[in-house]
């Protein structure tokens, strides 16, 4: 059956494909200007989950329903990618790395508020636990990126 979305959703989810796409944009942008290899992999991974994402929000935006198989198999990815990250020690790091890690940063920080805040305007169970999911994700990435930086000196916890 057809998704039925009001105005409001609509518009939430104009929103949302429009930030991930961005996030597409400026994940693979970065991966291009990232020097370490373990950043621009970063990088390259999270690339491929937004546009996974993008891809979802697009198809309810179409009124089809959203298959949490696929984002289900994102998750298990980004572990597997990540899973030495924290082992690094800190030391110089190249700047312009730095500030891009910490663009995406933030900028996984606005997303995920911004589903925060979408997931409650949805009526349909199903959107609303997508949504939850892929904030979910975001919020991962964050942490990937987190993990990343304050293991290589880049953010200083106080």
């Amino acid at each position: 059956m057809p998704i039925q979305l009001s105005q409001k959703e609509r518009m939430f989810l104009q929103d949302l494909s429009h930030h991930e796409q961005l996030c597409v944009q400026k994940y693979n942008k970065y991966s291009n200007e990232a020097q370490e290899p373990q950043l621009k992999q970063l990088f390259q991974t999270h690339s491929s989950h937004e546009q996974q994402h993008f891809n979802t929000i697009n198809q309810i935006l179409s009124g089809q329903a959203p298959s949490m198989n696929q984002g289900q198999s994102m998750q298990s990815q980004s572990q597997q990618g990540m899973s030495g990250m924290q082992t690094q020690a800190g030391g110089a790091f190249n700047q312009n790395d730095a500030e891009l890690a910490n663009d995406m940063l933030s900028t996984e920080k606005y997303i995920s508020s911004t589903y925060d805040t979408a997931i409650f305007e949805f009526q349909d169970t199903n959107v609303r636990q997508t949504l939850n999911h892929i904030q979910s994700e975001e919020q991962k990435h964050g942490e990937d990126l987190f993990n990343y930086m304050k293991s290589h000196g880049m953010y200083n916890v106080q």
